[in-house]
């Protein structure tokens, strides 16, 4: 049997009674249980819960000295929850976390526990389990030595087809509310966590608490606009966009859960929803003009359920529409709310910690160095692996105005000091430019490669500085600003000069007119940059003096493996791209080019070991045909000497003996006439005529 925890149960009112803290008592432990606790709301809650043990602010811990149990112990929590198996990891704000236990179980460590949370608001499929735990627990209250507090966090989908009032729901409404369709099994485990609640209440107390749509920390239902509009593309807003959305932020839903559970206020049903009434096109389109210039396009609502990255359950609860006010949490529980003026007014912060969560931090390089060094190569392709803007000096196209006035004035400025200086820019509006491109939502959110610019420390100081002589908030939002755009690594690429000659030699004569390279006027240039970073303010030193230690690479060949050996070089110094990765059509691009490759690699290895085959079984057909060969020509001399032997033999007895001596004799007498010597002494000595 699980062990309980003794305890007496709370005294409670409709908000705690503060007490002093008896000197020395040790805190005691209030074991939290969470379902699904690495999920996006549960997880919150339970580090909302966790933070309480340590790591307070003074304030804090000044407040929780004055949340007193009857034994005179500070409270602290314990979190304990299952995990849903998806991505099971391990959370340091979890005591102990249990993968898919059974029943019993799952209800010895509910009884372990003092307060048990069940968040339904994403899971459709845990509605059974937390009906099931609380109908378990009821049934077990004669087993607790303490007081127990269930806690459901529903969502406000149950009130989504509630008739329309005058004036805004509020929790004391929650008697007429009605259910979306998809959301009855909601509504009537909420009716069943009150119901449970009623028997003994100070034994075992429910409470009930409809959250708005949840947003912040990384997103849940808003994350589809988020990554549309960060990706940069045109963001749509399904149905006219007119319906009102209760939202709260996720922290703040922790908040009032921890809150609830501290002051365990009278009423059992609680609305968690912040103070705004943002329709979802007021949300989607201050979304979009924080990732982009704000571009969105209505939609039919039907287009939503094509969409693969929402599903029904969130496409439900963004067309919800319902005005809303949290009563009772103004005035029974004092909450230090994160958002309280909802996502709208918020949505500066909302996506500093979409950009933290999501691992989507903007990447921002500089990439400096002498004319012809590569500079623009090397920027190209960082930009292409990071999918970043490759910025190049200042692109006056590129300039983002608020206004069609401010527009119109800025580029009658460039064109005419573009004609005032031959073509070039003056250099305060050349660095203005570059801001203005380097401030631009893409550049902003995604980041930046800075393709050879600044070229001068005053040029460095301009662009990056943030003025002294402003007043302090002034101040502040220009260090804001300067923090923005401020490069995180910088590059400085660099060859000898005989190198860079040469290398602009080979170039093509369509490059050389592109990039202006021509051979005097490239001298020029690169002596000029030898001269600015022969002084002791240059670029490098300025950034050097912001404690940016620059990564220096020298050039000195134009090898392709070479090359490829620096942007590894790049890659490995830089870390790992900052994005969501290739879209579905780049993936299946990227696996087709796989699946070809693939194939390629395997018909170029049939023809290889076909090849090697044939080439084995050709040496093999060579050395039979050899070896048959040798055989038969050997057969043909075993034949011929049998055929010769008679020959030899009578040559042997016949012949050879008076030749012989014929030879002898000629060559004693050496006769003038050697043959007819020969002849006449075989005549002579002919044995058959003796």
């Amino acid at each position: 049997m699980a062990t309980v925890h003794q305890q007496k149960p709370r005294r409670r009112t409709d908000i705690a009674q503060p007490r002093m803290k008896e000197a020395g008592a040790p805190p005691r432990v209030r074991r939290v249980f969470i379902n699904h606790i690495d999920s996006y709301a549960s997880e919150s809650i339970a580090q909302c819960l966790s933070e309480r043990v340590g790591g307070q602010t003074e304030e804090e811990e000044e407040e929780e000295e004055l949340e007193i149990t009857p034994h005179g112990a500070a409270t602290a929590f314990h979190v304990v929850g299952t995990v849903s198996g998806r991505h099971a990891v391990a959370l340091p704000c979890v005591v102990e976390a249990y993968l898919q236990p059974n029943r019993e179980e799952l209800l010895s460590k509910l009884i372990d526990c003092d307060v048990i949370i069940y968040n339904i608001t994403q899971h459709a499929e845990q509605v059974d389990e937390a009906l099931w735990a609380v109908s378990a627990l009821h049934k077990e209250m004669g087993r607790f030595s303490g007081g127990k507090m269930f806690i459901l966090v529903s969502t406000v989908m149950t009130w989504a087809a509630s008739k329309p009032l005058n004036s805004d729901f509020t929790d004391e409404h929650f008697l007429k509310r009605r259910p979306h369709p998809n959301f009855q099994p909601h509504i009537d485990l909420e009716k069943k966590v009150v119901h449970m609640g009623k028997t003994k209440r100070g034994l075992f107390s429910t409470y009930v608490v409809a959250s708005g749509l949840q947003y912040g920390m990384g997103e849940q239902v808003f994350h589809y606009f988020f990554k549309t509009s960060w990706l940069g593309h045109e963001t749509p807003v399904f149905g006219d966009g007119t319906n009102i959305v209760p939202t709260i932020h996720v922290s703040d839903l922790a908040r009032v859960i921890l809150n609830v559970i501290k002051h365990q206020p009278k009423p059992y049903y609680l609305l968690a929803v912040d103070s705004s009434s943002n329709t979802l096109e007021q949300i989607v389109r201050e979304v979009a003009s924080m990732f982009g210039a704000g571009k969105v396009q209505k939609r039919p609502f039907e287009e939503a359920y094509l969409t693969e990255d929402l599903s029904t359950v969130e496409i439900d609860s963004l067309l919800v529409n319902l005005r809303m006010q949290n009563v009772h949490l103004k005035e029974l529980i004092p909450i230090d709310w994160l958002c309280e003026t909802g996502l709208v007014d918020n949505m500066e912060l909302v996506v500093e910690e979409y950009q933290k969560a999501r691992g989507l931090l903007p990447l921002r390089l500089c990439v400096l160095g002498p004319p012809a060094v590569g500079k623009s190569t090397v920027s190209k392709q960082i930009s292409e692996y990071y999918k970043e803007d490759n910025v190049r000096n200042a692109d006056p196209d590129a300039a983002d105005e608020n206004s069609a006035v401010e527009a119109k004035e800025f580029l009658n400025s460039l064109k005419d000091s573009m004609e005032q200086y031959g073509g070039l820019l003056d250099e305060q509006l050349l660095v203005k430019v570059v801001r203005n491109k380097l401030m631009s939502p893409p550049c902003r959110n995604q980041g930046f490669v800075l393709d050879g610019f600044p070229k001068t420390y005053e040029q460095a100081k301009e662009l990056f500085y943030a003025e002294e002589s402003q007043p302090e908030d002034g101040a502040t939002q220009m260090s804001s600003c300067r923090r923005k755009i401020m490069p995180e690594f910088v590059l400085c690429l660099d060859a000898s000069d005989i190198f860079l000659e040469h290398r602009v030699m080979m170039l093509p004569e369509r490059l050389v007119q592109e990039h202006n390279y021509e051979q005097e006027h490239f001298q020029r240039r690169l002596a000029g940059y030898r001269e600015n970073n022969a002084e002791d303010e240059t670029v490098v030193n300025y950034f050097e003096e912001l404690d940016l230690s620059p990564l220096y690479l020298e050039i000195t060949s134009s090898e392709e493996p070479d090359h490829l050996l620096m942007m590894q070089t790049i890659f490995d110094t830089v870390g790992q791209p900052r994005n969501y990765g290739p879209t579905s059509l780049e993936e299946e691009e990227r696996r087709k080019a796989e699946e070809k490759m693939e194939r390629e690699a395997q018909e170029k290895a049939e023809e290889e070991r076909q090849e090697a085959e044939n080439a084995q079984h050709r040496a093999a057909q060579w050395e039979e045909w050899t070896q048959r060969l040798q055989e038969v020509r050997q057969q043909e001399e075993e034949v011929l000497e049998a055929e010769s032997a008679p020959l030899r033999n009578y040559l042997m007895e016949h012949v050879m003996p008076t030749l012989t001596q014929g030879l002898i004799a000629c060559c004693t007498a050496r006769p003038q006439d050697p043959v007819d010597f020969l002849a006449e002494f075989l005549t002579r000595n002919n044995p058959t005529n003796q």
